[in-house]
């Protein structure tokens, strides 16, 4: 009994040791958002708060995609380095810098030319929009750094060397928050640059970032042996292809979820600036505790990643219950802190009170579907660490795009119940998913466990 009392102890501090830094630099990622939507409300008002939205809503939806092309290489390096093939692992590295290379180009201009059009012609306030582009432009060219940066981030985190990039996101976002203060009320001499001075905060953020990145995991004692093998142009195909077939259905997973809340603030911004305003408040505060839960799902993907190269499957199954139920246990916790602190917490982000009451609400229906989004999201870093990542996507598609937006836009718009209406059919699509991907790990590892 005392034997399963300590190794369950032993598997619960693992885990949380090695994803404890994930979260920290997750939460750094999604308080660049944080930061630039609090200086937005306080000191340009609710037109500009409108405006971050949307530009936030249609870059994500490009960025996203890259995101998950990049994320391919933490499995394979998990895998690779649970064999002992340290060779493997500076190979795909190298084809993983030249992969976010092109796709950093590639979606630079799906935002420019891409999401800049669309903008402009999806029934949205004319004034809303003018204000966002300028903003929308500084976004994109960020994208660029922000993909290199993740090349050798999702590296060392597949190792399990995840403390460096949590000191570099949380300097990075004191250097951003500083910056877009000076930028936007214009000080030392700089003129006020308005919401595109926080855009251009963050741009110099992501290029510092990227530099201190790709010192350390070149230069850093823990990769010598793996750097021995490393070439800035040793490409290969076979594992250009084996990072894009995870990558790119991760890419889609992340696309089909992001697109699904872009289209939930679209709509959002259909019903009024107001919704919209307060749309934007409201998941800006949930998406702080959901990149948490990635942190966890990423540590997830690295413990069964290592496992199943290993093929390990006791031991898998073992730290993926852990992660579930570490991710439980968090949610309901912040869905408390929701509950209780909702106006609050609103109150952080902007100082108008019709804002600040109606996100408010919309923190008590968030304080719900976090419970979803955060067993959905372990799901889903289980599987990747498996190599199963078709289905998933299929699940991610059918929740969001077949179940939650369509219902979401019915309770909203047709039915009148408002922006709470549309977050209602979020919910679903997160209960959706929730279940079906724990569905599909059980069906998973009962194969591999019948099979040996």
């Amino acid at each position: 009994m005392f034997q399963n009392i300590k190794e369950r102890k032993t598997y619960y501090i693992s885990t949380l040791a090695l994803a404890g830094p994930v979260i920290i630099a997750q939460l750094g990622h999604t308080l660049v958002q944080t930061s630039d939507t609090v200086i937005i409300g306080h000191f340009l008002g609710k037109i500009s708060l409108a405006a971050s939205s949307l530009a936030h809503s249609m870059f994500m939806l490009v960025l996203v995609f890259g995101l998950g092309i990049a994320y391919g290489l933490t499995p394979l390096i998990a895998q690779a380095n649970g064999k002992g093939n340290k060779d493997e692992c500076a190979k795909l590295l190298s084809n993983s810098i030249w992969i976010n290379f092109f796709s950093g180009i590639m979606l630079f201009c799906g935002v420019y030319y891409g999401a800049m059009y669309a903008m402009q012609h999806i029934g949205q306030d004319p004034v809303v929009v003018e204000e966002a582009k300028p903003y929308l432009f500084m976004l994109s060219m960020s994208i660029f750094p922000l993909m290199l940066f993740n090349a050798f981030k999702q590296f060392a985190e597949g190792l399990g060397f995840t403390k460096q990039a949590m000191r570099i996101t949380i300097w990075g976002n004191v250097l951003n928050v500083i910056l877009a203060i000076v930028f936007v009320k214009g000080m030392f001499g700089i003129p006020s640059l308005g919401i595109a001075g926080v855009g251009l905060a963050t741009l110099i953020d992501r290029i510092l970032m990227l530099v201190v990145m790709a010192t350390y995991v070149l230069r850093s004692k823990h990769f010598k042996n793996y750097m021995e093998s490393f070439s800035f142009f040793s490409v290969q195909g076979k594992r250009v292809k084996a990072i894009l077939k995870i990558g790119t259905p991760v890419a889609f997973q992340y696309v089909f979820e992001v697109s699904a809340f872009a289209g939930a603030s679209l709509i959002s911004g259909r019903i009024g600036a107001l919704e919209q305003a307060s749309h934007n408040v409201a998941l800006t505060l949930a998406s702080m505790t959901y990149m948490m839960a990635t942190g966890i799902s990423a540590a997830a993907t690295i413990k069964v990643g290592n496992c199943y190269g290993k093929e390990k499957f006791d031991r898998l199954k073992k730290f993926a219950t852990t992660s579930y139920y570490i991710v439980l246990a968090f949610m309901i916790f912040t869905a408390l802190i929701f509950a209780v602190f909702n106006h609050t917490l609103a109150g952080l982000m902007t100082t108008d009170q019709e804002v600040i009451a109606l996100a408010g609400q919309l923190l008590i229906i968030a304080g719900l579907f976090q419970l979803f989004d955060g067993t959905q999201v372990i799901g889903l870093g289980i599987l990747r660490g498996m190599g199963d990542v078709n289905i998933p996507t299929l699940i991610t598609l059918l929740a969001y795009w077949v179940i939650g937006l369509p219902s979401g836009y019915i309770m909203g718009v047709n039915l009148g119940l408002g922006v709470q209406g549309v977050w209602y059919g979020l919910t679903l699509a997160l209960l959706t998913s929730s279940i079906l991907l724990f569905w599909r790990y059980k069906l998973m590892i009962n194969k591999k466990v019948a099979a040996r």
